[in-house]
């Protein structure tokens, strides 16, 4: 009895040798040997067509080459950060020797439509590079000031539901950084530790340069070759030259009648309303760059039809 108890365990025993032997066999390889799961993760899936790096994409879509060792050339530059430590980009357009540089919102929420408008021309450039001559590249710092600009957005939802006073109050707020800095009284030409806007004293910082915005602008001007500055702000109408004790550069009254002309807005020469100390664009025409601020009409609508007239104008001169 023994014996036959022993053959049938063998028989059993063998067959299941049998059966692992096969299905061991007719297993596909990649089953045997299964890839660790924090390796499959980072596999890419099939469909992805691009893999270049976020600024390389930008980049290509732009339909031209950005060399490596030239990183103003690229779609943006980050240029500095706020008071309140967000960052301030410069994007470009273009790769001609030339640089105009636009500058929108160094007064953050009060000026709230010039960050639109320089929003508006990057869109535009971005999407038409054939808008910009050959010889130019564009620069735009579309938002000088994030943090005022943080003040008057934070606010938008209900901002029209508000009397004008209190759209007042919010957008005299979102003038200044988090410093609670003019960052136009804060650039080195006349400024004054008291500084005025309008009849009211607002601070210029402790020193001329004291604000991280103004350095950014400033440190990136010294070390690029700007063709022509062209500054947004709102509200009251004009393009006007810029200065500082050296009287009017004559490219600045150039570029300043062909804004003017093109814009419909009308030419000033100088900005008589009140005294103003620590300017950005006469900081520019301290250092002899052709400079101008373009102020809109009102602080709601970007005037995009007025200004982009004014713009061609200004790129058209220099692509000349």
């Amino acid at each position: 009895m023994k014996k036959i108890v022993y053959a049938v365990v063998a028989v059993v025993c063998v067959a299941a040798l049998v059966f692992l032997a096969y299905r061991f066999a007719s297993t596909p390889e990649e089953t045997q040997n299964p890839m660790p799961a924090e390796e499959s993760q980072t596999q890419a899936p099939p469909d992805v067509e691009n893999d270049l790096p976020a600024e390389d994409v930008v980049a290509e879509n732009q339909d031209q080459e950005v060399p490596q060792n030239e990183t103003y050339n690229s779609p943006e530059t980050l240029i500095g950060k706020s008071a309140g430590g967000t960052e301030i980009i410069a994007n470009h357009y273009g790769n001609g020797s030339k640089e105009i540089l636009f500058i929108g919102g160094i007064h953050g929420g009060y000026s709230f439509n010039t960050v639109l408008l320089a929003e508006k021309l990057a869109n535009n450039l971005f999407s038409d590079s054939s808008l910009i001559p050959a010889n130019i590249k564009v620069t735009i710092i579309q938002n000088l000031n994030p943090d005022g600009s943080y003040v008057f957005m934070n606010n938008a939802s209900r901002f029209n539901s508000l009397d004008d006073s209190e759209k007042l109050n919010i957008r005299t707020e979102g003038r200044f950084n988090a410093n609670n800095v003019d960052l136009n009284r804060n650039f080195d030409c006349n400024w004054q530790p008291k500084a005025v806007w309008q009849n009211k004293p607002v601070s210029a910082g402790s020193a001329a340069f004291s604000e991280p915005e103004s350095r950014a602008v400033r440190d990136y001007a010294q070390s690029h070759s700007i063709a022509a500055v062209v500054a947004w702000y709102s509200s009251g109408g004009g393009v006007y030259s810029s200065s500082c004790n050296n009287g009017i550069l004559p490219e600045t009254q150039t570029i300043t009648d062909l804004y003017a002309k093109a814009s419909g807005y009308p030419a000033y020469k100088n900005f008589e309303s009140y005294q103003i100390s620590g300017d950005m664009t006469d900081w520019f025409a301290k250092n002899n760059v052709p400079a101008i601020s373009v102020i809109l009409n009102t602080s709601e609508d970007e005037e995009w039809d007025k200004n982009w007239a004014g713009i061609k104008a200004i790129l058209d001169h220099y692509g000349k």
